[in-house]
Protein backbone atom coordinates (compact mmCIF):
# COMPACT_ATOMS: atom_id res chain seq x y z
CA UNK A 1 0.00 0.00 0.00
CA UNK A 2 2.95 2.39 0.69
CA UNK A 3 4.50 1.90 -2.91
CA UNK A 4 0.84 2.87 -4.45
CA UNK A 5 0.06 5.72 -1.94
CA UNK A 6 3.52 7.10 -3.38
CA UNK A 7 2.96 6.19 -7.23
CA UNK A 8 -0.57 7.36 -7.24
CA UNK A 9 0.69 10.46 -5.26
CA UNK A 10 3.22 11.72 -7.85
CA UNK A 11 0.68 10.87 -10.82
CA UNK A 12 -2.05 13.06 -8.87
CA UNK A 13 0.91 15.67 -8.73
CA UNK A 14 2.61 15.20 -11.85
CA UNK A 15 0.58 14.28 -14.59
CA UNK A 16 -3.23 15.06 -13.59
CA UNK A 17 -2.23 19.77 -13.80
CA UNK A 18 -0.33 18.65 -17.12
CA UNK A 19 -2.61 20.14 -20.25
CA UNK A 20 -6.23 21.08 -20.37
CA UNK A 21 -9.51 19.08 -21.06
CA UNK A 22 -12.20 19.67 -23.29
CA UNK A 23 -15.44 21.25 -22.48
CA UNK A 24 -18.23 19.47 -21.35
CA UNK A 25 -21.45 21.32 -21.75
CA UNK A 26 -25.05 20.39 -21.23
CA UNK A 27 -26.53 20.42 -18.17
CA UNK A 28 -29.85 17.70 -18.48
CA UNK A 29 -30.45 15.24 -15.81
CA UNK A 30 -29.26 12.35 -17.82
CA UNK A 31 -25.51 13.59 -17.94
CA UNK A 32 -25.59 14.52 -14.47
CA UNK A 33 -22.94 12.59 -12.51
CA UNK A 34 -25.58 12.77 -9.30
CA UNK A 35 -28.43 10.89 -11.29
CA UNK A 36 -26.09 8.43 -11.65
CA UNK A 37 -24.76 7.94 -8.27
CA UNK A 38 -28.27 7.86 -7.08
CA UNK A 39 -29.01 5.01 -9.50
CA UNK A 40 -25.86 3.01 -8.16
CA UNK A 41 -27.11 3.63 -4.97
CA UNK A 42 -30.31 2.42 -6.26
CA UNK A 43 -28.50 -0.80 -7.30
CA UNK A 44 -26.41 -1.36 -3.83
CA UNK A 45 -29.63 -1.42 -2.21
CA UNK A 46 -31.68 -3.65 -4.63
CA UNK A 47 -28.72 -5.95 -4.17
CA UNK A 48 -28.60 -6.15 0.18
CA UNK A 49 -32.32 -6.88 -0.28
CA UNK A 50 -31.69 -9.64 -3.04
CA UNK A 51 -28.82 -10.89 -0.55
CA UNK A 52 -30.53 -11.10 2.35
CA UNK A 53 -33.71 -12.83 0.52
CA UNK A 54 -30.50 -15.82 -1.08
CA UNK A 55 -29.08 -15.76 2.73
CA UNK A 56 -32.40 -16.79 4.26
CA UNK A 57 -33.40 -19.29 2.07
CA UNK A 58 -29.84 -20.88 1.13
CA UNK A 59 -28.09 -20.27 4.35
CA UNK A 60 -31.14 -20.42 6.36
CA UNK A 61 -30.46 -17.11 7.62
CA UNK A 62 -26.93 -17.58 8.87
CA UNK A 63 -24.21 -15.22 7.37
CA UNK A 64 -21.45 -17.09 9.88
CA UNK A 65 -19.88 -18.47 6.79
CA UNK A 66 -18.86 -15.68 5.15
CA UNK A 67 -19.00 -13.34 8.37
CA UNK A 68 -16.01 -15.07 10.02
CA UNK A 69 -14.11 -13.89 7.04
CA UNK A 70 -14.69 -10.32 7.23
CA UNK A 71 -14.20 -7.70 9.76
CA UNK A 72 -16.47 -7.30 12.62
CA UNK A 73 -19.25 -4.86 12.41
CA UNK A 74 -20.53 -7.00 8.50
CA UNK A 75 -23.61 -8.24 8.15
CA UNK A 76 -26.48 -7.12 10.14
CA UNK A 77 -29.13 -8.26 8.35
CA UNK A 78 -32.52 -6.43 7.89
CA UNK A 79 -36.02 -8.77 8.29
CA UNK A 80 -37.68 -8.86 5.18
CA UNK A 81 -41.01 -11.09 6.71
CA UNK A 82 -42.16 -13.06 4.04
CA UNK A 83 -40.52 -11.19 1.45
CA UNK A 84 -37.41 -13.52 2.13
CA UNK A 85 -38.52 -16.15 0.58
CA UNK A 86 -40.31 -15.44 -2.64
CA UNK A 87 -38.06 -13.19 -3.88
CA UNK A 88 -34.95 -15.00 -6.13
CA UNK A 89 -32.07 -16.57 -4.41
CA UNK A 90 -29.28 -15.55 -6.76
CA UNK A 91 -25.66 -15.78 -5.22
CA UNK A 92 -23.92 -13.59 -6.84
CA UNK A 93 -25.25 -11.07 -4.52
CA UNK A 94 -22.51 -12.11 -2.24
CA UNK A 95 -19.59 -9.52 -2.49
CA UNK A 96 -19.93 -9.72 -6.46
CA UNK A 97 -22.26 -6.88 -7.09
CA UNK A 98 -20.20 -4.80 -4.33
CA UNK A 99 -17.13 -5.63 -6.30
CA UNK A 100 -18.87 -4.59 -9.63
CA UNK A 101 -20.60 -1.22 -8.32
CA UNK A 102 -18.13 0.24 -5.19
CA UNK A 103 -15.93 1.97 -7.86
CA UNK A 104 -18.69 3.90 -10.15
CA UNK A 105 -19.92 4.85 -6.16
CA UNK A 106 -16.28 6.14 -5.11
CA UNK A 107 -15.73 7.83 -8.55
CA UNK A 108 -18.99 9.49 -9.09
CA UNK A 109 -19.31 10.64 -5.62
CA UNK A 110 -16.00 12.70 -6.40
CA UNK A 111 -17.02 13.80 -9.78
CA UNK A 112 -20.09 15.05 -8.31
CA UNK A 113 -18.18 17.06 -5.60
CA UNK A 114 -15.66 18.10 -8.85
CA UNK A 115 -18.78 19.52 -10.51
CA UNK A 116 -20.19 21.57 -7.40
CA UNK A 117 -16.72 23.22 -7.48
CA UNK A 118 -15.83 24.34 -10.80
CA UNK A 119 -16.13 23.20 -14.45
CA UNK A 120 -12.62 23.17 -14.39
CA UNK A 121 -12.22 21.05 -11.74
CA UNK A 122 -14.77 18.85 -13.32
CA UNK A 123 -13.01 19.17 -16.37
CA UNK A 124 -9.52 18.12 -15.20
CA UNK A 125 -11.28 15.03 -13.00
CA UNK A 126 -12.77 13.44 -15.89
CA UNK A 127 -9.23 13.79 -17.85
CA UNK A 128 -7.58 12.16 -15.14
CA UNK A 129 -10.17 9.22 -15.34
CA UNK A 130 -8.31 6.16 -16.06
CA UNK A 131 -5.93 7.40 -13.35
CA UNK A 132 -8.35 7.30 -10.79
CA UNK A 133 -9.87 4.06 -11.96
CA UNK A 134 -6.74 2.49 -11.73
CA UNK A 135 -5.40 4.16 -8.66
CA UNK A 136 -8.71 2.75 -6.74
CA UNK A 137 -8.69 -0.75 -8.67
CA UNK A 138 -5.68 -1.36 -7.27
CA UNK A 139 -6.56 -0.30 -3.69
CA UNK A 140 -10.07 -1.96 -3.94
CA UNK A 141 -7.72 -5.25 -5.12
CA UNK A 142 -5.46 -4.78 -2.01
CA UNK A 143 -8.27 -4.93 0.35
CA UNK A 144 -9.44 -8.29 -1.34
CA UNK A 145 -6.86 -9.83 -1.17
CA UNK A 146 -6.41 -9.04 2.49
CA UNK A 147 -9.78 -10.06 3.18
CA UNK A 148 -9.25 -13.76 1.84
CA UNK A 149 -12.28 -15.53 0.94
CA UNK A 150 -14.05 -18.17 -1.52
CA UNK A 151 -15.37 -15.40 -3.53
CA UNK A 152 -11.64 -13.25 -3.61
CA UNK A 153 -10.58 -14.49 -7.08
CA UNK A 154 -13.61 -13.56 -8.79
CA UNK A 155 -14.25 -10.36 -7.24
CA UNK A 156 -10.95 -9.16 -7.99
CA UNK A 157 -11.49 -10.07 -11.66
CA UNK A 158 -14.84 -8.14 -11.62
CA UNK A 159 -13.44 -5.10 -9.60
CA UNK A 160 -10.82 -4.71 -12.88
CA UNK A 161 -13.83 -5.16 -15.50
CA UNK A 162 -15.31 -2.62 -13.34
CA UNK A 163 -12.05 -0.47 -13.82
CA UNK A 164 -12.22 -0.50 -17.37
CA UNK A 165 -15.47 0.10 -17.99
CA UNK A 166 -16.27 3.41 -15.21
CA UNK A 167 -13.90 5.50 -16.92
CA UNK A 168 -14.96 4.52 -20.95
CA UNK A 169 -18.95 5.80 -19.73
CA UNK A 170 -17.71 8.75 -17.80
CA UNK A 171 -17.20 10.95 -20.60
CA UNK A 172 -20.51 10.75 -21.09
CA UNK A 173 -21.00 13.12 -18.45
CA UNK A 174 -21.39 17.22 -18.32
CA UNK A 175 -19.98 19.55 -16.26
CA UNK A 176 -21.76 22.27 -14.23
CA UNK A 177 -21.62 26.19 -14.20
CA UNK A 178 -18.49 28.22 -15.10
CA UNK A 179 -17.11 30.17 -12.84
CA UNK A 180 -16.16 30.48 -9.18
CA UNK A 181 -18.33 28.55 -6.51
CA UNK A 182 -19.83 29.90 -3.39
CA UNK A 183 -17.63 28.36 -0.78
CA UNK A 184 -19.91 27.89 2.57
CA UNK A 185 -22.79 26.32 0.38
CA UNK A 186 -20.05 23.95 -1.05
CA UNK A 187 -18.25 23.15 2.16
CA UNK A 188 -22.57 22.49 3.15
CA UNK A 189 -22.84 20.14 0.72
CA UNK A 190 -19.87 18.21 0.25
CA UNK A 191 -21.11 17.49 4.49
CA UNK A 192 -24.41 16.22 3.78
CA UNK A 193 -23.23 14.21 0.87
CA UNK A 194 -20.54 13.09 3.34
CA UNK A 195 -23.45 11.82 5.38
CA UNK A 196 -24.84 10.24 2.80
CA UNK A 197 -22.17 8.27 1.66
CA UNK A 198 -21.18 7.00 5.01
CA UNK A 199 -25.26 5.78 4.96
CA UNK A 200 -24.58 3.85 1.82
CA UNK A 201 -21.59 2.28 3.06
CA UNK A 202 -22.70 1.35 6.35
CA UNK A 203 -25.76 -0.40 5.43
CA UNK A 204 -24.68 -1.47 1.81
CA UNK A 205 -21.71 -1.70 1.39
CA UNK A 206 -21.33 -3.53 4.82
CA UNK A 207 -24.13 -5.72 4.08
CA UNK A 208 -26.01 -4.17 6.78
CA UNK A 209 -29.24 -3.55 5.83
CA UNK A 210 -30.70 -3.77 9.70
CA UNK A 211 -29.25 -0.27 9.86
CA UNK A 212 -31.28 1.47 7.21
CA UNK A 213 -34.06 3.01 9.96
CA UNK A 214 -31.40 4.06 12.25
CA UNK A 215 -29.86 6.06 9.57
CA UNK A 216 -33.15 7.55 7.93
CA UNK A 217 -33.42 11.09 10.32
CA UNK A 218 -29.55 11.19 9.78
CA UNK A 219 -29.81 11.16 5.51
CA UNK A 220 -33.06 13.19 5.85
CA UNK A 221 -31.74 15.96 7.65
CA UNK A 222 -28.58 16.01 4.79
CA UNK A 223 -30.84 15.86 2.25
CA UNK A 224 -32.50 18.75 3.33
CA UNK A 225 -29.09 20.82 3.60
CA UNK A 226 -27.90 19.48 0.46
CA UNK A 227 -31.07 20.91 -1.18
CA UNK A 228 -30.72 24.06 0.57
CA UNK A 229 -27.13 24.43 -0.11
CA UNK A 230 -27.57 23.49 -3.90
CA UNK A 231 -30.27 26.28 -4.14
CA UNK A 232 -27.82 28.90 -2.26
CA UNK A 233 -24.89 27.40 -4.80
CA UNK A 234 -26.82 29.13 -7.66
CA UNK A 235 -25.90 33.02 -6.23
CA UNK A 236 -23.36 34.28 -8.14
CA UNK A 237 -20.20 34.08 -6.00
CA UNK A 238 -17.52 37.40 -5.50
CA UNK A 239 -14.59 36.75 -3.64
CA UNK A 240 -11.77 39.40 -2.31
CA UNK A 241 -8.28 38.59 -2.49
CA UNK A 242 -7.90 35.72 0.21
CA UNK A 243 -11.11 34.04 -0.75
CA UNK A 244 -9.84 34.29 -4.00
CA UNK A 245 -6.99 32.69 -2.54
CA UNK A 246 -8.66 30.12 -0.86
CA UNK A 247 -10.64 29.30 -3.86
CA UNK A 248 -7.75 28.90 -6.26
CA UNK A 249 -5.84 26.45 -3.38
CA UNK A 250 -9.35 24.54 -2.79
CA UNK A 251 -9.47 23.51 -6.67
CA UNK A 252 -6.27 22.73 -7.25
CA UNK A 253 -6.57 20.50 -3.82
CA UNK A 254 -9.69 18.57 -5.30
CA UNK A 255 -7.55 17.85 -8.75
CA UNK A 256 -4.28 16.59 -7.06
CA UNK A 257 -5.72 14.81 -4.06
CA UNK A 258 -8.51 13.02 -6.60
CA UNK A 259 -5.70 9.86 -8.04
CA UNK A 260 -4.48 9.07 -4.20
CA UNK A 261 -7.60 10.20 -2.30
CA UNK A 262 -8.46 6.32 -1.83
CA UNK A 263 -5.41 4.90 -1.00
CA UNK A 264 -3.87 7.45 0.80
CA UNK A 265 -7.36 6.63 3.56
CA UNK A 266 -6.99 2.71 3.43
CA UNK A 267 -3.07 3.39 4.06
CA UNK A 268 -4.32 3.99 7.87
CA UNK A 269 -5.82 0.46 7.90
CA UNK A 270 -2.71 -1.43 6.09
CA UNK A 271 0.06 0.21 8.70
CA UNK A 272 1.68 2.87 6.71
CA UNK A 273 -0.43 6.10 7.73
CA UNK A 274 2.78 7.80 8.07
CA UNK A 275 3.39 7.23 4.39
CA UNK A 276 -0.63 8.70 3.82
CA UNK A 277 -0.28 11.60 6.22
CA UNK A 278 2.96 12.86 4.66
CA UNK A 279 1.69 12.34 1.24
CA UNK A 280 -1.77 14.79 2.38
CA UNK A 281 0.82 17.39 3.84
CA UNK A 282 2.87 17.23 0.24
CA UNK A 283 -0.93 17.65 -1.47
CA UNK A 284 -1.79 20.05 0.42
CA UNK A 285 1.66 22.30 0.05
CA UNK A 286 1.42 21.70 -3.59
CA UNK A 287 -2.22 23.29 -3.43
CA UNK A 288 -1.72 26.09 -1.82
CA UNK A 289 2.02 26.73 -3.70
CA UNK A 290 -0.22 26.75 -7.20
CA UNK A 291 -3.42 28.32 -6.04
CA UNK A 292 -2.17 30.90 -3.39
CA UNK A 293 -1.74 34.58 -4.35
CA UNK A 294 2.41 35.09 -2.86
CA UNK A 295 1.44 38.58 -1.68
CA UNK A 296 -0.99 37.27 1.37
CA UNK A 297 1.33 34.55 3.07
CA UNK A 298 1.07 36.16 6.73
CA UNK A 299 -2.95 35.99 6.16
CA UNK A 300 -2.45 31.76 4.83
CA UNK A 301 -0.87 31.15 8.12
CA UNK A 302 -3.70 32.70 10.08
CA UNK A 303 -6.14 30.77 7.94
CA UNK A 304 -4.12 27.86 8.32
CA UNK A 305 -4.18 28.11 11.89
CA UNK A 306 -7.76 28.49 12.03
CA UNK A 307 -8.50 25.17 9.87
CA UNK A 308 -6.41 23.47 12.20
CA UNK A 309 -8.29 24.18 15.24
CA UNK A 310 -11.17 23.68 13.33
CA UNK A 311 -10.23 19.94 12.06
CA UNK A 312 -9.40 19.32 15.35
CA UNK A 313 -12.70 19.96 17.00
CA UNK A 314 -14.52 17.90 14.09
CA UNK A 315 -12.45 15.40 14.50
CA UNK A 316 -13.17 15.34 18.28
CA UNK A 317 -16.77 15.83 17.93
CA UNK A 318 -17.47 12.97 15.40
CA UNK A 319 -17.92 9.36 16.38
CA UNK A 320 -18.97 5.88 14.48
CA UNK A 321 -16.42 4.99 11.54
CA UNK A 322 -12.81 6.73 10.89
CA UNK A 323 -14.71 7.84 7.50
CA UNK A 324 -17.00 10.24 9.91
CA UNK A 325 -14.30 11.78 11.96
CA UNK A 326 -12.21 12.19 8.33
CA UNK A 327 -15.17 14.31 7.08
CA UNK A 328 -15.99 16.05 10.10
CA UNK A 329 -12.32 17.11 10.73
CA UNK A 330 -12.32 18.59 6.87
CA UNK A 331 -15.81 20.17 6.81
CA UNK A 332 -14.77 22.03 10.63
CA UNK A 333 -11.43 22.51 8.86
CA UNK A 334 -13.15 24.38 5.60
CA UNK A 335 -15.28 26.09 7.90
CA UNK A 336 -12.90 27.81 10.05
CA UNK A 337 -10.48 28.50 7.46
CA UNK A 338 -13.09 29.96 5.32
CA UNK A 339 -14.19 32.01 8.08
CA UNK A 340 -10.78 33.45 8.72
CA UNK A 341 -10.24 34.95 5.14
CA UNK A 342 -13.77 36.21 4.47
CA UNK A 343 -13.35 38.15 7.72
CA UNK A 344 -10.15 39.27 6.40
CA UNK A 345 -11.47 40.39 2.91
CA UNK A 346 -14.34 42.26 4.84
CA UNK A 347 -11.97 43.64 6.75
CA UNK A 348 -9.69 45.02 3.88
CA UNK A 349 -12.62 46.03 2.56
CA UNK A 350 -14.16 48.86 5.26
CA UNK A 351 -10.29 49.89 6.20
CA UNK A 352 -9.83 50.56 1.54
CA UNK A 353 -13.78 52.32 2.12
CA UNK A 354 -12.68 54.46 5.02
Amino acid sequence: MAALIVVATVAGLWWVPRGGAPERPGGSWPRHPGTWLVAVIALFFVNQVLFTAYVDQAWHGDTSRIARLMPPGWFDLADLGGLASVLPAWPWTVLHVQSAIELPLGVLSYLLVCRWFSAAAFRRAVHARWLLSASYTVTFCLIEWDLPSPYTTGDIAIRVVSGVVTPLLLPLLSEGAAGPPRLAPFVASLGALGCVVLAVYDTVTLYNLGHTVSWLPTVAVALVVLAVARWWARRPATHGPNMASVTASLEWFLVLFMVPALPLRYGFNFGTAGVSMLAGAVIVAAALWRGWDRRYLGRLALAAAAGVAGAAAGYVLASGYPEAHLLAAAAGFLLAGVGVCTALDRAGATNAVS
